[in-house]
């Protein structure tokens, strides 16, 4: 079988598995994401040998130190897998809740459903544990998923799949539900995007490169994000001690993640009280700032910021800094030069914090926070598929809700229109 039939083997599993799925119910679907955690929990010794499988071929072909380290499956990793489960199990099932149902002048009712979206295509790096969370939100929310994950951690995956398949199984649904490609050939990841007869979404993790690829070849509808060049703007009226503590957040908490501050805009009037403290923080733990000509006659030691700063999404400790004359220009800069993730304003002024909100153009916008907050878990969503920065669908991080789409019922009792 060559890899063309053995994807649309897969699709036309998940596909019959998927109706099977949609309508479960919510007791069976958590019945199966418990069984898959017990499996996971007396697999221990089957997955950590997995994981050393793909550990030493990776030492072997020269995997650097942080994807090794993203590649390895420590006890707490596992035991944060099994949490995880544990949680989605506890979570509310969206599907089938009827929102905004009301009485109409015909005497109709008319409501929307939330329902699944049918198969979801799932394709990552590195994370074994990502095939469990990706397994257990597209099952809580009655999707069948295909997930391919990366050729470096093929092993694992295919390990953590036999206690999911053993979840099912014993839960009486389709072992077919989740699917986890079993070939390492790129060939695979081609075939999934181009099969919109069976897959209905995709949903790629991973770098750059691997996200434009799959976004401009696809003729599956793709839920992504490229880029997470993320903004703090520090309002003439903002709080000192606010504004230093979000800003030193935002940009030093994490620096690989995408919701980590890029580029930091300071209105003009309050530079000089709370630039030179600020820098002397993020200098303290090594971060090193490019800044504009105005920035810089602040912060003489600050590299000069180019054109090109400003569109970088860094994933390091390296910031950029820009003063403005108000928050409309502040408004103006991230829309142009950001990537419509996430963007957080500091001021104690509520107008403004308002016309913020409106005006800028992006998946998440805050007022007061840091934007370290863009996350599916810190949003109470338990956990998350990613974060979408499209327009249409779901937008920001994508939880169980992401996951389903809505449709109109109309209730009647022999209505006719007149």
């Amino acid at each position: 079988m060559n890899v063309q039939e053995y994807m649309i083997e897969l699709g036309e599993n998940a596909r019959d598995a998927a109706r099977l799925v949609a309508k479960a119910d919510t007791n069976l679907k958590n019945q199966a994401l418990l069984a898959m955690a017990d499996a996971i929990d007396s697999s221990r010794p089957a997955l950590r040998e997995a994981n050393a499988k793909d550990l030493e071929n990776g030492r072997n072909n020269g995997l650097d130190d942080a994807m090794l380290d993203r590649l390895e499956l420590t006890d707490a990793r596992i035991d944060t897998m099994i949490e995880g489960l544990r949680q989605v199990a506890s979570l509310p099932d969206p599907v089938g809740a009827i929102n905004d149902l009301k009485f109409l002048p015909s005497g109709i009712q008319v409501g929307k459903m939330r329902v699944p979206l049918g198969v979801i295509g799932i394709i990552y790096e590195s994370r074994p544990n990502v095939t469990v969370e990706a397994a257990s939100l597209c099952l809580k929310s009655g999707n069948a998923t295909i997930l391919r994950g990366g050729s470096e951690a093929i092993n694992s995956n295919q390990a953590v799949a036999e206690c999911i398949q053993q979840g099912l199984k014993e839960a009486g649904l389709p072992e077919n539900a989740v699917q986890v490609v079993g070939t390492t050939d790129r060939e695979a990841v081609g075939q999934m995007i181009t099969m919109p007869e069976y897959v209905d979404v995709i949903v790629p993790r991973g770098g750059k490169g691997l996200i434009e690829r799959i976004s401009r070849d696809a003729k599956v509808t793709v839920i992504k994000h490229l880029d997470g060049i993320c903004h703090v703007y520090i309002d003439s009226e903002a709080d000192k001690g606010k504004a230093v503590n979000v800003a030193l957040n935002a940009k030093t908490h994490r620096y690989g993640t995408c919701n980590t501050m890029e580029t930091l805009l300071v209105n003009a009037d309050i530079a000089k009280d709370v630039l030179p403290e600020l820098a002397e923080r993020y200098q303290a733990v090594g971060v090193e700032l490019r800044g504009c000509e105005r920035t810089r006659e602040l912060l003489p030691y600050a590299n000069q910021a180019t054109e090109e700063d400003w569109a970088t999404e860094y994933l390091a400790p390296i910031l950029s800094i820009k003063l403005v004359d108000g928050m409309d220009e502040a408004i103006r800069h991230i829309n142009r030069y950001g990537s419509h993730h996430t963007d957080s304003i500091i001021t104690e002024n509520y107008t403004k914090s308002r016309a913020f909100l409106r005006e800028v153009d992006s998946s998440s916008v805050m007022v007061n926070a840091s934007t370290r907050f863009a996350d599916g878990f810190e949003y109470g969503l338990g956990a998350e598929i990613g974060i979408s920065t499209d327009k249409i669908h779901a937008r920001g991080p994508v939880g169980l809700d992401g996951l389903t789409s809505e449709k109109y019922v109309v209730l009647g009792d022999g209505h006719i229109r007149q």
